[in-house]
């Protein structure tokens, strides 16, 4: 189990992430590395709405993405239905009626043995090694549902119990506050990651895939992209769209996943047969700077504080508004402002805007000025 100074760190993490000018389904990987210091698990998955209408899974182990694609499956979902409360796809039953932290026990309709010989358990529990389980939807503060966290403990691990069920309570004002989708404010600040070509007929029959294309695909459609599977629906009617030329100008889509906002492009080409007999489809990953940055710090050798001091530092907010964000003083700002820089060796802000670009954090070398407010209501949240 964490430690007291190890949850006290990651509450720190957690409420200098209210504070940060990003919020939404890109920040669950730094939230997820910061929760293990609170409530520790073994693994975990994120389940929101996603722009299609449907669901959209993000799991936290890699290893273990493949279960979506079968979670799926009608078959299983049907089995789902049987063993559970509600299934994970009745989100917005989910949003009425669940209240704080859920365990096994609230979220299962059947006894463990019965649970354990299920379609749903064998094909997308047992592969994560997953015997115990928490949950908890997330809304806004007018009740929406922003998405479900679920927390998996492995055989041999102790079951979730009160002590983390009061940990996660307190704390869910402040996840719902960094997850909460700003997606304009995000586009605001976002740039160009990644970008990617695929080339397929004007009916979906896919002719080339470029490398950049076969890495940007399954972060921005999930379980939905399968090579040979045929393309993802929303894929297919961008094509559909190109096809009746309807909107006029080459048709596009906005993805946002966790993974960042995606852009995607349909142009009609001349193949070997001739004008329009094939289509190119251009895909750009676009990520949040701040979500970068966040994401960079975190892999130095620096304290939490250090790390929260260059991040505003970063984004070039003077020392009186860091003492605000920071709630310190000026004088302790210039204190740990120096106490950075020595550890960094570095001289001055102008030297630490040029280390961070010169890491590949995706910083630029000269920030443009920061338009931010004072204070932040979700920091409350994390007491």
């Amino acid at each position: 189990m964490p430690s007291p100074s190890s949850t006290g760190q990651a509450i720190a993490r957690l409420q200098h992430m209210t504070r940060m000018e990003v919020s939404g389904p890109s920040m669950i990987g730094p939230l997820l590395q910061a929760l293990h210091g609170v409530i520790g698990f073994d693994s975990s998955a994120y389940m929101h709405p996603a722009d299609t209408g449907d669901l959209a899974v993000h799991m936290e182990v890699p290893t273990v993405q493949a279960v979506v694609a079968d979670y799926f499956d009608p078959r299983i979902l049907r089995s789902e239905r049987q063993v559970l409360v509600r299934s994970s796809r009745d989100f917005d039953e989910a949003v009425r009626y669940e209240q704080g932290p859920q365990l096994l026990g609230q979220l299962v309709r059947v006894p463990m043995p019965e649970l354990e010989r299920s379609d749903f358990y064998n094909v997308v529990m047992r592969p994560m090694g997953a015997t115990d389980c928490m949950s908890l939807v997330l809304r806004t503060p007018r009740g929406q549902g922003i998405g479900a966290l679920k927390f998996y403990r492995e055989a041999g691990s102790p079951a979730f119990g009160p002590d983390e069920v009061a940990a996660l309570s307190r704390l869910e004002p402040c996840l719902a506050h960094i997850l909460q989708d700003d997606a304009q404010a995000s586009a605001n600040d976002s740039e160009a990651h990644s970008q990617g070509m695929l080339i397929t007929t004007p009916q979906g029959r896919l002719l080339w895939l470029s490398p950049e294309a076969e890495a940007l695909l399954p972060l921005a459609f999930g379980w939905r992209w399968r090579r040979g599977a045929g393309l993802p629906q929303e894929l297919q009617e961008l094509l559909q769209h190109m096809r009746a030329q309807q909107p006029i100008g080459l048709p596009t889509r906005e993805v946002r996943t966790v993974h960042g906002d995606f852009s995607v492009r349909a142009t009609p080409m001349k193949a070997a047969t001739g004008m329009g007999q094939a289509v190119g489809i251009h895909i750009m990953q676009r990520v949040p700077r701040e979500a970068r940055l966040q994401a960079f710090l975190q892999t130095q050798s620096l304290s939490q504080r250090q790390q929260e001091l260059a991040y505003w530092l970063a984004l070039d907010l003077p020392e009186s508004q860091i003492a605000v964000r920071m709630h310190i003083s000026a004088n302790t700002v210039v204190y740990h402002r120096r106490q950075l820089y020595n550890s960094l060796g570095l001289q001055d802000r102008g030297e630490l805007m040029r280390w961070l670009s010169a890491q590949g954090s995706g910083w630029p070398t000269e920030s443009a000025p920061a338009a931010l407010q004072q204070g932040n209501a979700g920091q409350q949240a994390c007491g």
